[in-house]
């Protein structure tokens, strides 16, 4: 079993003994059968990643500096998913636009991005 599937740890050769081979050695038995045959996987070590150093957020001076793009999703009552790109202006928090629908591609959220800008004065800093 541990040929045919090497990747497979104690806990689910355990379990494919118990339940599909009808075995009824308990678990002590059969982890010091997979010890005995040096099956043991290496557990890695988590990998440590250097703390980042916080830094507060920048509230920009004037509006339509930048803004913030959120899409979020939800479903009806009916089990059909929907998606909802809401665009907000980071300086007074001003929602700018909401576009609902069960798909928003690329091409759409260019074309209402450009809607907004020609709509708003855009500051080009």
């Amino acid at each position: 079993m541990a040929e045919s599937h090497p990747r497979w740890g104690f806990k689910k050769m355990y379990a494919y003994l118990r339940n599909q081979q009808g075995i009824s050695w308990n678990h002590k038995r059969v982890y010091r059968v997979y010890c005995e045959m040096k099956l043991n996987l290496r557990v890695k070590p988590k990998k440590r990643i250097p703390k980042r150093k916080a830094t507060p957020l920048t509230q920009p001076d004037a509006a339509n500096l930048s803004w913030s793009l959120d899409f979020t999703s939800d479903s009806l009552s009916s089990g059909r998913a929907f998606r909802t790109l809401n665009v907000i202006d980071d300086f007074n928090r001003e929602v700018l636009w909401i576009e609902v629908d069960t798909s928003i591609p690329a091409i759409r959220v260019i074309r209402t991005l450009e809607m907004i800008a020609s709509w708003r004065a855009v500051n080009d800093n």
